[in-house]
């Protein structure tokens, strides 16, 4: 069926099972070792047919609805590729439903922009390999290559280096954002060589994602929390009220400011997130996602009618590719 109405699609956010910062590279940049988990808080596009060269964006948080916003700047991206493959200009109407709080550490923005180029190369019956849609998401940030498989990836490098992992033990995940921003800039110059890590952990970890073995909760680590938690009392004391609420492990999502805990059963998970909701704290109750589950959320392209071929979700690879404008290639605060 051709694409003639609006097309629903997920944008999953991410939490960082680890982040270990290794230290400062002769360029500027740190090397990272980190392990990523897409879960179930998401981001929904509306994505609907519009004359060619006609690309638009309305968004539920009117600030975001400009031409900054990665997923209007992911159709722009894409859509050049097209006209310089193909002569033919394409269009397309996105209305974007935020869920996932703004710079928090939850990769909402990257996880939009992957998820409006992996949906509209399959609605526009656009030809490429999935290693040139990797390269088009590099160039609109670090953590766009992660998305457009999601799952469970470990990251290396300045961020650049995506492997693909097998799907990492399932969890339920109570999120908590303190009402404080904290810049990813002021997080990374707030460390010390004290901080680094050595990368044993994000192996570790890794090592028993690869096994299919239950996570080690005891080693899920992140460089910044030190820091974070000592600059900003509000972590500080949302860290404590989490412990409190019954969460056997707190850890910190990239550079923050959210929080999260894991548990492997519902019911104490769901009785922490009510304890912190009636002491006044914003808090979400999600799941891990495996990379089956952001593949069945994707459309079908009718490649007959639009002329192209179709598009299966790629595999992270190791060429991912560093990108973007933030001064830092963490994953997106």
């Amino acid at each position: 069926m051709a694409w003639t109405h609006a097309v629903f699609v997920p944008a999953y956010a991410k939490i960082n099972l680890t982040l270990e910062v290794l230290g400062r590279r002769p360029d500027g940049f740190h090397d990272l070792a980190s392990v990523l988990q897409a879960i179930s808080l998401h981001d929904t596009l509306a994505l609907a047919p519009a004359p060619d060269g006609a690309r638009t964006l309305v968004c539920d948080v009117p600030v975001l609805a400009g031409e900054a916003n990665l997923a209007l700047r992911a159709a722009h991206l894409l859509a050049a590729h097209v006209v310089a493959a193909a002569g033919s200009d394409r269009g397309v109407r996105i209305e974007l439903r935020k869920e996932t709080p703004v710079q928090a550490g939850l990769g909402g923005g990257s996880a939009d922009a992957a998820a409006a180029l992996l949906a509209l190369a399959r609605l526009w019956g656009v030809a490429m390999s999935a290693e040139t849609l990797r390269e088009l998401a590099a160039q609109l940030g670090s953590d766009v290559p992660f998305f457009l498989a999601g799952g469970t990836a470990l990251v290396e490098g300045r961020g650049e280096r995506v492997t693909s992992l097998p799907d990492a033990e399932p969890l339920w995940l109570v999120l908590l954002k303190p009402p404080v921003a904290v810049p990813t800039g002021a997080a990374f110059a707030a460390l010390g060589p004290g901080d680094w890590g050595d990368g044993a952990a994000t192996a570790e970890v890794a090592g028993a994602v690869r096994r299919g073995a239950p996570l080690p909760l005891d080693r899920l680590v992140n460089t910044f929390e030190a820091s974070v938690r000592r600059d900003y009392p509000l972590v500080a004391r949302a860290w404590d009220d989490l412990l409190a609420a019954g969460a056997p492990v707190v850890r910190l999502s990239g550079s923050g400011p959210t929080l999260f805990a894991p548990f492997r059963e519902l019911s104490p998970a769901a009785a922490a997130q009510q304890r912190l909701r009636a002491a006044g704290h914003e808090t979400w109750l999600a799941h891990s996602v495996g990379r089956a589950e952001v593949e069945r959320a994707l459309p079908l392209a009718d490649t007959r009618a639009l002329g192209g071929t179709s598009l299966r979700l790629p595999s992270p690879s190791q060429r991912g590719g560093a990108g973007g404008e933030d001064p830092r290639p963490l994953p997106e605060p």
